[in-house]
């Protein structure tokens, strides 16, 4: 008993979360009457599937913003914040606002709503993602009071072999617009009283009744000797909830052996269990209108790889996007009111140019290119999105392990740029954001424009999830994945990488994979010297002594030395061993030493304190100054050796602690770090 009791409570618990006054909302019915009046309150409800499409996205918002002179938008919806970023697109927001406005247009009625849409790019460019997305939003659009829409079913009397009358109910099988039960020539006037055209809307026309309920409409009307109202007293309208669960609103449609394929898939086929009973194959009753035309009107309808379709399915797509018509076996042609979204790779569609058959199709179809990114910081999104610390458990993942593998992936998708004094590893940091002397946002603008296939080839970052896996499962690196480790498995997978095409090719990969570990030398080097240099007290004390200094040059005085007391000349040789740190060459120098004093200056007039942390160019010299006075003190070389004293331990434990704190790095890493640091250190004063 007390076992049964337990249970009831936790079912009672589980209840008590329905929310049942929005199962209500989501699952209204009423008269045909009722329709009218929600329709003369919101005529939205009555929007074709590509306005719906386009209000869902505008619904979640949008930022605008500049890049390199040129205004973007960048739409909310492709972040799928909803499901916590999940199916999230990122850096390709100029692709997704060409996609948005042939939305717009053909909400407009512009005519991008009689074509196909298709996403065209290489393989892992989120073609699939960005279609499924679209879909996932109808469906949570149509369940939110501004996406409602409604369609109909009828309730018919049958009767039984001994005289009684049952209520039958029959769905539409197209989920149809419930207006479509106005006939054609009353609708302008209707529409007009419904939705007057000082409201701003206008109730878009989007066809007749699909053959079954033609034929239940003509029967009652024969029925009730053409009185109209009698017949929809049969209707009873509900609100309609697009689905690809239940196949309501949303088809997905996948080419499969060409030998199996059969178009009567799009548009529904004849039910031979119903011949029988209503005699005829040409009767509507015995014909199920639930091909994937036929059960995503209203909504959306997705062809996947859908170059690879037969000829025959093609002729369908011709008609249903161009026409908004469907001709099902043995029935006249069919409105259909659906957003036809396809995608494919660059073979496929290379193929379908060079096709002189397939010019019907060419003319009927909007391309919209999805390249792989070209920006570093978004890329590294994609893979910070799988791998984040909550989802790698017991592993730790080094700084900058991610972003290599990032760099690495965005680099092969880069041209060459034309301009020879500019590397590739330049052209990707201008592209991230990054400023470099002598180019400025034209320049960059230039870049992109003259790179007319870039991003279209390249690593795909499925290959560079893959890679980052084996990695994580991988018995080395002892608990922390380091990116040496990602970076030797992209390099021993391109051996078999199945998308590269010659030797050539693998080998400019390779190349890559040298400049990137080059990069990643220095950002540790970097990072290690401004952890041994992170005394605040020292940079201090060493900035108020090159201060000093500088302004006893500049204004031609003596400094006076605080141990002897005595007025010595100024330390040239402790200025320049500072300017020299950020190449401040010899004949700049005097101009250098007056903007410091001429900054510091203007800072006093306004009441403010020198912070040598507000000039970065000066932070940095003083940091790597304090570094090169201090590395011999911590003796970081004698890592490699093993040989190392007390003194130093507790200098370099201090230097772990700070890359630990203040950079991201766990025991391991920073062990690794340091020794790795001391091995370019030693190499270096080998060479020397």
């Amino acid at each position: 008993m007390k076992e049964a009791y337990e249970t009831d409570g936790l079912v009672a618990r589980i209840a008590a979360m329905q929310d049942h006054k929005t199962y209500q909302e989501l699952h209204w019915e009423g008269s045909f009457e009722d329709y009218l009046r929600i329709v003369q309150k919101n005529p939205k409800v009555t929007r074709t599937a590509f306005q719906r499409l386009y209000d869902m996205i505008i619904s979640h918002g949008k930022t605008e913003y500049i890049d390199n002179k040129k205004k973007l938008v960048r739409y909310h919806f492709f972040l799928d914040e909803a499901n916590g970023g999940k199916d999230a697109i990122y850096g390709l927001d100029v692709p997704l606002m060409k996609l948005v406005n042939v939305f717009k247009a053909a909400a407009e009625g512009y005519g991008t709503e009689r074509r196909v849409i298709l996403l065209h790019g290489p393989v892992g460019s989120s073609k699939s993602t960005i279609a499924r997305l679209l879909k996932k939003g109808l469906e949570a659009y149509s369940k939110t009071p501004e996406g409602a829409l409604y369609t109909f079913y009828w309730v018919l009397d049958k009767k039984r072999p001994d005289g009684t009358v049952d209520k039958e109910i029959m769905p539409c099988p197209m989920h149809e617009e419930p207006l479509h039960l106005i006939p054609e020539e009353w609708r302008p006037r209707v529409y007009r009283e419904l939705c007057p055209p000082e409201s701003g809307f206008q109730i878009p026309d989007t066809g007749s009744l699909c053959p079954p309920c033609r034929f239940v409409f003509r029967q009652l009307m024969e029925e009730y000797k053409g009185d109209w109202s009698r017949v929809v007293e049969h209707v009873r309208v509900k609100r309609l909830i697009l689905s690809e669960k239940d196949r309501i609103g949303i088809g997905t449609f996948q080419p499969k052996d060409e030998k199996n394929q059969d178009s009567t898939e799009l548009t529904g086929d004849i039910n031979y269990r119903k011949i029988a009973e209503y005699g005829s194959d040409s009767d509507p009753r015995a014909f199920n209108f639930d091909g994937e035309f036929n059960i995503a009107n209203r909504g959306i309808i997705e062809f996947v790889e859908v170059l690879k379709l037969d000829v025959a399915f093609l002729y369908d797509l011709l008609g249903a996007s161009q026409e908004h018509k469907i001709k099902p076996k043995k029935f006249p042609q069919t409105d259909i009111d659906e957003v036809i979204i396809g995608h494919t790779n660059e073979p496929e569609y290379r193929k379908l140019q060079s096709n002189e058959f397939m010019e019907a199709l060419r003319d009927r179809t909007i391309k919209i290119d999805i390249p792989y990114i070209t920006k570093l910081s978004e890329e590294v999104k994609i893979y910070e999105k799988d791998y984040t610390q909550s989802k790698i458990r017991g592993k730790h993942i080094a700084p900058h392990t991610i972003e290599m593998a990032a760099m690495w992936a965005v680099l092969t998708r880069l041209e060459e740029p034309k301009k020879h004094n500019l590397t590739l590893l330049q052209k990707l940091k201008l592209y991230n954001g990054k400023s470099l002397p002598n180019y400025t946002e034209d320049n960059i603008k230039e870049l992109r424009k003259e790179a007319v296939r870039e991003g279209m080839e390249g690593i795909s970052p499925r290959y560079v999830q893959d890679k980052i896996s084996n990695a994580l499962v991988s018995d080395k690196g002892e608990g922390c994945l380091n990116p040496f480790m990602v970076l030797n498995e992209l390099e021993a997978g391109l051996k078999t990488h199945s998308l590269i095409s010659s030797d050539e090719v693998r080998k400019r990969y390779r190349e890559l994979l040298t400049i990137v570990k080059q990069e990643y030398e220095d950002i540790v080097k970097n990072e290690v010297q401004r952890a041994i240099s992170a005394d605040e007290e020292a940079i201090k004390k060493l900035c108020a002594n090159y201060i000093d200094n500088v302004k006893a040059y500049t204004q031609k005085e003596k400094v006076r030395n605080k141990y002897t007391a005595q007025y010595e000349e100024p330390d040239e040789r402790l200025m320049r061993s500072i300017e020299e740190k950020i190449d401040i060459p010899e004949s700049r120098k005097d101009d250098f030493r007056r903007e410091i004093m001429n900054y510091i200056g203007a800072l006093a007039i306004e009441g403010k304190t020198f912070d040598y942390r507000t000039n970065e160019r000066l932070h940095r010299a003083l940091e790597l100054k304090l570094f090169e006075d201090q590395k011999d003190s911590i003796k970081l070389k004698n890592l490699v050796s093993s040989v190392v004293d007390r003194e130093t331990q507790e200098k370099i434990d201090v230097v772990k602690r700070r890359l630990i704190e203040n950079y991201g790095y766990c025991e391991i890493c920073a062990t690794d770090v340091l020794n790795f640091v001391a091995s370019i250190f030693a190499r270096g004063d080998a060479k020397e």
